[in-house]
């Protein structure tokens, strides 16, 4: 495996825990749970704004990885996809591109 496909690896893991536990923090400093996570998005301007740009780069990845994947047949990429909203960009975009890596 290729330096650049561990790193993209590495990258998506730390993608995937390090948003997550402030997620969970946070739920569980204010008991909200999941609703009071979504809520506090729209807080205020700055992180609406945040928070529609992270869901246009989850959608342009969504249709990145749709023609790419789809195409050729890599079914295991699509996998990025649930990844991507459900965890969030930073795990989706480095977990495709260290699929996407052939070498």
């Amino acid at each position: 495996m290729s330096a650049s496909r561990l790193t993209f690896a590495a990258l998506a893991l730390w993608g995937a825990i390090h948003p997550m536990y402030w997620f969970v923090t946070y739920m569980q400093q204010t008991g909200t749970g999941l609703s009071g996570l979504i809520d506090a998005w729209y807080v205020n301007a700055s992180t609406t704004g945040l928070t529609w740009d992270l869901t246009i780069a989850a959608l342009a990845l969504t249709l990145w990885i749709l023609t790419e994947a789809v195409p050729r047949r890599h079914w295991l990429a699509l996998l990025c996809i649930p990844a991507t909203f459900c965890i969030g960009v930073s795990c989706g975009l480095p977990l495709y591109l260290a699929l996407r890596r052939r070498d």
